[in-house]
């Protein structure tokens, strides 16, 4: 994973002015500001220089959101700066910037940027960090080609932070599957060469409130035996966003010792084509004794999460959380920057609404509306597992995964996108972190004393 670009001190450090305008700078600056027709426009960067031609200080147009500040780490040139004068949020500016660094280079060789931030003496440099980690690794994650990032190697992800946290990780894979009543995980992915395995990480105090974490790690969907057209198959190395940040959210949750007993139960497969695929048409037995009938092999997230949700539900968590890439239907609703998450829990809804506005890690409450509960009726099985006639297709999605749920004291279900189509200044294209950092939050302020 890429270093942050953190500096550890301030000597030699270029300071970086935020401003609105240019009448509270020094007289040469002022100058040299007017010749470049800078006047505090709202996201220019202009670099002022001294007579020999030295980097003395930078001035940055503000802007309404502070983590603009991630613009700053992809245009200076290689040094450390640190933010002089008053933030209005020095910790989003600060993560802004961390964010904004992140390039994936995997596969080339183009440098990074080396602009590192003194981090201001308000941040708490320990939060900055994990929350900055957190998003790299999902980033990471979900770039990763499939042909590097199976479900051999999900699993290896997740034992590696397992044994860096002393977690229990346990696997079933392949036919074992079938033995151990996950039929649905099973015959999604049993026509991939890469056996198909439900990953289940346990950490923390057993004594701790449990708190659940479900992820989609569908690593590549073709979608089965109703084969996605070629521009819809070409970003689906993004199918397992859910999972990356779940995994994620349990990294920022073990490294900060929060007092739960946590839970990440990944369902690990790839939806391919081969003679022994499941069909359009078939009835699938469940985990949770419910009969499924198969409207369309393409929506095999919610299958893999019904078995995985079940299990979950078995142990009575306090909070069961789920992320998946599920449904087009979100996006063409919410757009891509903006998750839908539905709950019946309604304070916990508001806490999730309020911490994501406050943290900036938006995401929107949709309704579980149970009259659409029709629209999954079948003849010959007990639920069909998509919606007849294309109308509400992510709430229904959800509903179909709250037949899964009836024990958890608290669940709710994030149907995420997981990729940034359109950079931002902390937000290059690519594999995106979405809930997170407002789900960390609301699970540390919910269990925390």
């Amino acid at each position: 994973m890429q270093d942050l670009p953190i500096a550890k001190t301030r000597s030699k450090s270029t300071p970086i002015h935020v401003v609105n305008d240019t009448k509270g700078l020094p007289a040469d600056q002022k100058t040299w500001a007017k010749a470049n027709g800078f006047s505090g426009q709202s996201g220019r960067v202009l670099l002022c220089s001294d007579p020999k031609g030295a980097l003395v200080c930078v001035l940055f147009g503000k802007t309404e959101q502070p983590m603009d500040a991630g613009k700053l780490a992809s245009s200076l040139p290689a040094g450390n700066y640190h933010f002089e004068g008053d933030l209005d949020d020095p910790h989003l500016a600060s993560l802004g910037w961390m964010l904004g660094a992140y390039r994936f280079t995997k596969y080339n060789n183009r440098n990074v940027q080396d602009a590192k931030l003194v981090l201001p003496k308000s941040v708490d440099a320990g939060d900055i960090i994990r929350e900055a980690e957190a998003s790299f690794l999902a980033r990471d994650l979900i770039n990763t080609p499939a042909n590097e990032m199976g479900p051999d190697e999900l699993e290896k992800i997740i034992r590696t932070m397992g044994r860096k946290f002393k977690a229990q990780v346990s696997v079933v894979k392949g036919d074992a599957l079938l033995n151990k009543n996950f039929p649905m995980i099973h015959a999604v992915g049993r026509a991939s060469i890469d056996a198909p395995r439900l990953v289940d990480l346990k950490w923390g105090n057993a004594r701790h409130p449990k708190v659940t974490l479900v992820g989609k790690g569908v690593i590549f969907d073709s979608g089965g035996l109703n084969i996605k057209p070629g521009n819809s198959m070409a970003l689906m190395k993004k199918d397992m966003g859910g999972a990356a940040n779940t995994i994620a959210l349990a990294q920022m949750i073990m490294d900060a010792k929060l007092p739960v007993r946590l839970r990440l139960l990944v369902p690990a497969v790839e939806n391919a084509i081969s003679g022994n695929a499941f069909r359009p048409g078939d009835i699938l037995p469940s985990r949770k004794g419910i009969s499924v009938e198969i409207g369309n092999t393409d929506a095999e997230g919610r299958l893999i999460l019904g078995d995985a949700l079940a299990l979950g539900d078995e142990e009575k968590p306090d909070l069961m959380i789920d992320m998946a890439t599920l449904t087009g239907a979100a996006r063409v609703a919410l757009g891509p920057d903006l998750p839908p998450f539905y709950t019946d829990d309604d304070e916990l809804a508001h806490a999730i609404s309020e911490t994501s506005m406050d943290v900036f890690d938006p995401l929107w409450r949709m309704p579980l509306w149970d009259s659409y509960q029709k629209m999954l009726s079948s003849k010959i099985a007990d639920v069909n597992h998509i919606s007849t006639g294309g109308f509400a297709g992510s709430i229904t999605a959800g509903l179909f995964l709250s037949r899964f749920v009836e024990h958890a004291k608290s669940w709710a279900h994030f149907d995420i996108y997981g990729w940034t189509p359109s950079a931002k200044p902390w937000m290059p294209i690519g594999g995106e972190a979405q809930g997170i950092r407002t789900l960390f939050e609301v699970i540390k302020n919910k269990y925390w004393k």
